[in-house]
C-alpha cells in the first residue's frame, strides 16, 4: 500500500450530522459516516520518510490542546485502513483510481465546534493544518 502512495499529509475531516443532540454509532452509519468536508495542508512527505504508526498528533481548539493521538489509532497503522479499502474494491473487480486523495480515518476523537472556533491539527514532522468556523 505504501509503495503505491505518492505522499501523505495532515488533514482534518469536518463531520456533521442531520441528527440533533445525538452522535452514536447507529446515527453515524445511518448518516453515511457524517462526512461533510475536509482540509489538508502541512508538508507533503513520502511515506517512507515518516513512521505513520508512531507519528504524534495534537488537535487544538482555539489555541488549546483538546485531543492527542498517534497514527496507530487508525487500525494500528493508517495504511491498514487504505489497504482494507483497496482489498474491498479488489474483491469487486474495482480499484482506487490513481491520484485519489484518501482519508485514512480519525486518529483522535471528534471535537464539537461552533461558529468562531478555530481548529489546528499539528502532526509531528509534517507541519499543521487549520481552519476557522464561520
Amino acid at each position: 500500500m505504501l509503495a503505491a502512495t505518492d505522499f501523505v499529509l495532515p488533514g482534518i475531516e469536518v463531520i456533521d450530522s442531520r441528527y440533533r443532540d445525538k452522535f452514536d454509532l447507529k446515527s453515524v452509519v445511518a448518516d453515511n459516516t457524517s462526512a461533510s468536508r475536509f482540509v489538508v495542508g502541512g508538508r507533503a512527505m513520502r511515506p517512507e520518510d515518516v513512521d505513520l504508526r508512531t507519528v504524534g498528533i495534537v488537535l487544538e481548539k482555539n489555541g488549546e490542546p483538546v485531543a492527542l493521538g498517534a497514527g496507530a489509532a487508525v487500525l494500528g497503522h493508517p495504511a491498514a485502513a487504505i489497504a482494507m479499502l483497496a482489498n474491498h474494491l479488489g474483491r469487486r473487480g474495482q480499484e482506487i483510481p490513481a491520484g485519489s486523495l484518501i482519508l485514512s480515518g480519525g486518529a483522535t476523537e471528534a471535537v464539537a465546534v461552533a461558529a468562531g472556533d478555530s481548529v489546528c491539527l499539528r502532526v509531528q514532522g509534517m507541519g499543521s493544518v487549520s481552519l476557522r468556523f464561520a
